[in-house]
């Protein structure tokens, strides 16, 4: 049963203080025979051109105890690393324009292929003939009942494009498109080397979760492991301004106090 939940996760009850940096609790969960515990860190919102490494030695490693798994969302790596894209810069074409009148939006999921922006976005990275099989292909997947099959075949890095949504709590993301990091693997390494933390880039939402990338520690663990983690996305994606969760196995430790989430409704 997938879970959905109404606005922000950051409820009091489950907020914590340590040296002056705020986490929240965000629950336990088990994965083959250890029990995880997870905790959302607070952060300030932030901006293009910031540096990862500091971010996460600021507000990460005053928390962080050896053994944790640090997941980290993409879209603030990708705004460290600047791999953006104004809308100013993206001028709609007759096509996307079209296409987009067709799509389904799943506020789920995030913002869609419905947005005109967005979707002309995908084509200018990959290519009206290969966007116009592909919205074909998943039309006619979706008569029998498959979906998901547009993304398939443009990819991952169209699938991970965010932003344009001019419902954001964040006015930043009004008119600014967040793409997937660039070299997540080496972005996790570099973090790796510079703080200690096992470190994944995860593209979750409170349907699925993506691993991008992951320090050189953790290739020996598999990525639907590292997944169930964080399946239930626990950083959220309302406003909760937590891009850093650190999973930590509690090995016997009774877990803290946590109030759960109160659902909106449970669907099939």
């Amino acid at each position: 049963m997938a879970f959905w939940y109404d606005g922000n996760k950051n409820y009091p009850e489950n907020k914590r203080e340590k040296d002056g940096i705020e986490y929240y609790i965000r629950g336990t969960v088990q994965v083959e025979d250890k029990v995880y515990e997870r905790y959302a860190v607070h952060t300030h919102f932030i901006n293009r051109g910031e540096d990862l490494v500091e971010l996460v030695r600021r507000y990460v490693l005053p928390l962080s105890e050896e053994g944790d798994i640090l997941a980290i969302g993409e879209k603030v790596v990708s705004m460290c690393q600047d791999n953006t894209v104004e809308k100013k810069n993206v001028k709609i074409g007759f096509l996307a324009r079209t296409l987009s009148r067709f799509a389904k939006q799943n506020s789920d999921a995030g913002i869609g292929m419905g947005e005109p922006y967005k979707l002309q976005l995908a084509i200018n990275m990959k290519g009206a003939p290969l966007v116009l099989w592909a919205a074909f292909a998943g039309g006619v997947c979706k008569l029998f009942g498959k979906r998901g099959v547009f993304y398939e075949i443009v990819g991952q890095d169209v699938a991970g494009i965010d932003g344009f949504y001019m419902h954001s709590a964040f006015e930043t993301y009004h008119d600014l498109a967040v793409l997937n990091p660039k070299d997540p693997d080496g972005a996790c390494r570099i973090l790796r080397e510079k703080t200690g933390l096992s470190c994944m880039i995860i593209d979750a939402n409170d349907i699925s979760v993506e691993i991008l990338g992951r320090s050189d520690d953790l290739d020996f663990v598999s990525g639907e492991r590292l997944g169930d983690l964080v399946r239930d996305n626990p950083a959220g994606q309302d406003d909760e301004l937590t891009p850093f969760i650190l999973v930590r196995d509690l090995a016997g430790r009774e877990p803290q106090p946590y109030v759960p989430m109160r659902p909106r409704e449970e669907k099939g």
